[in-house]
């Protein structure tokens, strides 16, 4: 039979821009903190959590591979509850959400919290020969954030991805244009308004020498055609997706708890 799913309530953190605010902040205690936020405005306590889903992509220390249960434990959830990473690269935090509902669908828990979690800024880089020692000569560092953004069989980088979607449906480099310049003029309207202010849970991040609550996306920023025009393609000599126009790399977390209608 069919269950009615819903989703009570959720919180984010602000999106901080590549190398931004949130440079610094590991990917476990941004999940935490939306975890605790979403858990308190669902007026859900963690003991009443069955299953723990966060979608995370690129490791930037030992507990990310552990993030869904160091985000549940430290929001207050037992260790009773199940506690899953979920990699679908871009789509993580929304299969997170999808698994949650499965979950709940299936009658293996009555409440769950989902989410996802990414701090780009923090990607390392990987030296592959180091443990088992480098016998001479030299070795490569492999960037680990350009390697996420890379198809493993061998199309290139998502750039390079976008360069050919735009070729195979003919979408212009002036249509790239218009579409990014509406998307960040309405972003950086909706955040002068304050229209995303009642998602985002405030975080301590440090300023110079002090610790200050930031609550502000930065990653958005108001344009014009003729900024956009001017710059060159990013991938391709002669492409048509540029910095202006192409996805961006930032840091951030969000978290919504979901339940079961009849719970």
């Amino acid at each position: 039979m069919t269950q009615d799913i819903v989703i009570l309530d959720g919180a984010r953190t602000a999106i901080g821009a590549f190398g931004g605010s949130l440079a610094a902040m590991p990917p476990t205690k941004l999940a935490a903190h939306v975890a605790r936020e979403a858990l308190l405005r669902s007026g859900v306590e963690g003991g009443q959590i069955g299953q723990v889903f966060f979608g995370h992509v690129i490791n930037t220390e030992p507990r990310d591979m552990y993030v869904s249960r160091v985000a549940a434990l430290d929001a207050g959830v037992p260790d009773s509850a199940g506690a899953m990473n979920v990699n679908r690269l871009c789509g993580s935090g929304a299969q997170a959400i999808a698994s949650a509902f499965q979950v709940l669908a299936l009658g293996d828990a009555d409440f769950a919290l989902a989410g996802g979690v990414e701090n780009m800024s923090r990607s390392p880089y990987a030296l592959t020969s180091a443990r088992w020692g480098q016998k001479m000569g030299d070795t490569a560092a492999l960037d680990m954030m350009v390697g996420a953004l890379t198809c493993p069989m061998g199309t290139g980088h998502m750039g390079v991805t976008a360069e050919n979607v735009a070729a195979e449906a003919q979408i212009t480099r002036e249509d790239q244009d218009a579409f990014a310049l509406e998307s960040q003029n309405r972003a950086a309207t909706a955040i002068k308004e304050g229209r995303f202010a009642s998602q985002i849970v405030p975080i301590e991040v440090k300023v110079k020498r002090d610790m200050v609550a930031w609550a502000t996306d930065e990653h958005p920023k108001a344009t014009t055609p003729e900024a956009l025009a001017k710059l060159r393609p990013a991938f391709q000599k002669d492409g048509t997706v540029t910095a202006g126009n192409a996805s961006g790399l930032n840091d951030g977390a969000a978290a919504v708890v979901v339940a079961r209608a009849e719970a």
